[in-house]
């Protein structure tokens, strides 16, 4: 998916008229079930015996060593970006795994993959896989993740992968795999329309091509419903409730927003149309994606015990 990579956190859903007044992003005081939803924990269950499922935030720029101790409040996770983020110059977060950690965050740990433009001319785009696989699994042990650890390939780009895109990406995940850690993917949750009535879903068409490959998905949805836009609330909400049955992990709001698929839901955005992170404080805010998933450390990527 072509779009910006911005900060992410997953948070517990606002009422909605507490939102629609505010027009920003809010944040309650940590609910007994929040609390308890550290890492280690196992999922708490609502009255209605529904489990509750964990929020977390994924950013390309780095909160801050001083803005953990607030964030853990109120998040499971936090993205970690193994090489440079989509549109920036440098990795802010290399380097910064022991703070996380000591937080007390699990982890969606993320390497930035290749554009189309870039596969399209490779000879060889597996090999170029092959290569950013290596590249991927090394720069996970300089930072010190377990073997095990969930890596995911960011593919900026939806609809049908093409075959070189294909190429590209079940090499990384071979070769992740085959390194010792676990293969996931970050993509597209959305119908994108082939012409004809024709659509399809990137997570469907890679999932389909795998050819017995175990990978973990992670997927993104801003679209209006099934998203609940820029908001919090103590129901609970499920990667399943992306639209896509086999998603770990679901990325329901993005900042900026995007117009064409959130509109039923943009009075829960910011006026300058992004979603906002707890505690900015003096130093500013963080303009966020926000995540569910099925667990509070979805990489698996936190120290042994």
């Amino acid at each position: 998916m072509k779009r910006p990579h911005h900060i992410g956190i997953i948070l517990l859903l606002l009422p909605g008229p507490l939102l629609a007044q505010s027009r920003s992003f809010s944040i309650l005081e940590p609910s007994a079930s929040q609390s308890s939803s550290a890492p280690d924990s196992k999922p708490a269950k609502t009255s209605d015996s529904q489990p509750i499922t964990f929020y977390g935030f994924d950013s390309n720029e780095y909160p801050g060593d001083d803005q953990w101790t607030d964030l853990r409040r109120f998040f499971s996770y936090t993205g970690f970006w193994l090489n440079v983020p989509p549109g920036a110059m440098t990795n802010p977060w290399a380097g910064k795994r022991r703070a996380v950690e000591e937080a007390g965050l699990g982890y969606l740990v993320l390497f930035n993959g290749r554009l189309d433009k870039e596969l399209h001319k490779a000879l060889d785009a597996a090999k170029v896989g092959s290569a950013d696989a290596a590249l991927a699994t090394e720069a996970g042990r300089r930072e010190g993740f377990p073997s095990g650890t969930v890596i995911f390939l960011d593919i900026e780009e939806g609809g049908r992968m093409l075959p070189e895109q294909k190429a590209y990406i079940y090499a990384w995940v071979d070769g992740v795999t085959a390194a010792g850690f676990r293969a996931g993917i970050y993509c597209s949750g959305i119908p994108a329309s082939e012409g004809h009535g024709v659509t399809v879903i990137t997570a469907d068409d890679l999932r389909q091509n795998a050819a017995g490959r175990e990978i973990v998905f992670w997927v993104a949805n801003d679209g209006c419903p099934p998203s609940p836009g820029c908001m919090l609330n103590r129901k609970s909400l499920s990667p399943v409730e992306s639209g896509v049955g086999f998603a770990d992990v679901w990325q329901f709001a993005q900042s900026p927003r995007r117009p064409q698929m959130t509109h039923q839901c943009k009075r829960t955005y910011a006026p300058d149309q992004n979603c906002y992170e707890v505690g900015g404080g003096k130093k500013g805010r963080l303009a966020l994606d926000m995540n569910t998933a099925r667990e509070p450390d979805p990489s698996h990527g936190r120290d042994p015990k």
